[in-house]
């Protein structure tokens, strides 16, 4: 129970820890280090005298102990104590370079990430580090999300940190004249907050819905600020229909439910309802940039999904039109991959296998196993083990794991999938997630 205590904590509570003892110490390299610190004493002493009645209390306290505790031995070395462990006990009573007037909002997490997404730091090491330090996304996962290796983000994010400390680049909100500019990386930051809670690249959960709920949470605190920014509406319509469907898209035994097999009677029409009145409150603008045009385009592709009354009826001939739009206003592989998809269910698998052709995503089992499910509709069965066979390899989540490795095993002589199951499970990747 400690140690399931200590997770929860850790997940619910990191980015306002960070936020707080950043506040105070105004000491970013510290502050992580401390808290780091504090998460590992947790883990030693939780199990053996039971879990505190605060929690996330005892870790603060941890690690406020554990970073006085450097600034002392650097105190020392520059025979500075008493001006130093009094300046970081007084706190904010004197507004430095990272003081917080707290004018503007009075979240926690959002001031942290409007911190971390300062105009000093390129927009991906923004997020990266947003990601890390506000939520406590694992390194390997912000990696998977960027698509690039583990190593190279983890330098990346060391990069960003170091640039803060030694640039004394100021963790201070924006006034509301500068928050503007600020907001397209704060999508971008929420949206793949969002992203890391619908397609963990680790572990055993096939999705964790706390995760992808903070960024829902991040993007409405925003915009309560700026109601009409189109980047903020589109993205909140794009995550509210794709969220809508949390309660299908995992079964009774923890097991993945592709698109067209969900219960539809459990996705919420409330929030599909909310989604669809705010992309039609974009219908007057004319003028938006790039970020907020690919959000509104994918919330019409999975606003087809999500008004279609069965899987047979969605309009996939629409879907591939948007994917069209998008790979012209945003390329992505991850685009490319999902058009393959949509041209697939519209056209036939093997537009959709030339329609995948050449389609990179280093880190990723998607293209594998898409191409994979095309090759079983092709009847290329000897071809399609082999791209399950990679898939596989690639994969690191343990709940799509067993569904490739069941989708592999089906291949069987006389247990070959048949074809509406086939078509399910490319539709599960027809919107960024099943």
């Amino acid at each position: 129970m400690s140690d399931d205590a200590l997770s929860r904590v850790v997940r619910e509570e990191w980015g306002r820890l960070v936020a707080l003892l950043l506040a105070r110490y105004r000491r970013l390299d510290l502050v992580e280090e401390g808290l780091g610190d504090a998460v590992e004493a947790a883990a030693r002493t939780w199990p053996a005298h039971g879990v505190p009645d605060n929690p996330a209390g005892w870790l603060n306290t941890a690690a406020s102990r554990r970073v006085l505790d450097r600034l002392r031995a650097e105190a020392m070395r520059q025979r500075k104590v008493p001006l130093l462990v009094t300046e970081a006990e007084r706190g904010q009573e004197r507004a430095g370079p990272m003081a917080d007037t707290g004018d503007l909002v009075e979240d926690d997490l959002l001031r942290l990430v409007l911190m971390c997404t300062h105009p000093a730091l390129a927009s991906e090491a923004a997020s990266a580090l947003s990601l890390r330090l506000v939520l406590g996304v694992s390194t390997y996962d912000v990696a998977r999300l960027f698509l690039v290796p583990e190593p190279t983000m983890a330098a990346r994010i060391t990069r960003a940190k170091k640039k803060i400390v030694a640039a004394g680049i100021p963790f201070s909100m924006p006034t509301s004249a500068a928050l503007p500019d600020r907001l397209d990386s704060v999508a971008q930051t929420a949206y793949l907050a969002f992203t890391a809670g619908y397609a963990p690249g680790s572990g055993a959960d096939l999705l964790r819905a706390d995760l992808a709920g903070e960024g829902v949470r991040l993007v409405r605190v925003v915009l309560a600020q700026r109601p009409t920014a189109p980047v903020l509406v589109a993205l909140l319509a794009l995550m509210l229909l794709q969220h809508s469907r949390r309660d299908a898209r995992v079964g009774a035994e923890g097991e993945l439910v592709l698109l067209a097999d969900q219960d539809r009677s459990l996705w919420h029409p409330e929030e599909i309802s909310e989604a669809l009145g705010l992309l039609r409150s974009l219908g007057h603008i004319r003028e938006m940039s790039a970020p907020a045009l690919a959000y509104l385009l994918q919330a019409r592709i999975a606003a087809e999904h999500a008004t279609a009354a069965t899987a047979d009826d969605t309009r996939w001939d629409r879907i591939v039109g948007h994917y069209d739009t998008l790979l012209q206003v945003m390329p992505s592989p991850a685009a490319q991959v999902a058009r393959a998809v949509a041209v697939a269910e519209d056209t036939g698998p093997q537009a959709g296998l030339s329609a995948l052709e050449g389609v990179q995503m280093p880190g990723s089992h998607r293209p594998a196993s898409v191409r994979a499910e095309l090759l079983v509709r092709s009847g290329r069965v000897a071809e399609a083990e082999a791209a399950y066979v990679d898939a596989i390899s690639q994969c690191r989540n343990e709940t799509e794991l067993a569904h490739l490795r069941g989708r592999l095993a089906a291949l069987a002589p006389g247990l070959r999938p048949a074809e509406p199951t086939a078509r399910g499970a490319l539709a599960a990747s027809g919107d960024g997630g099943q």
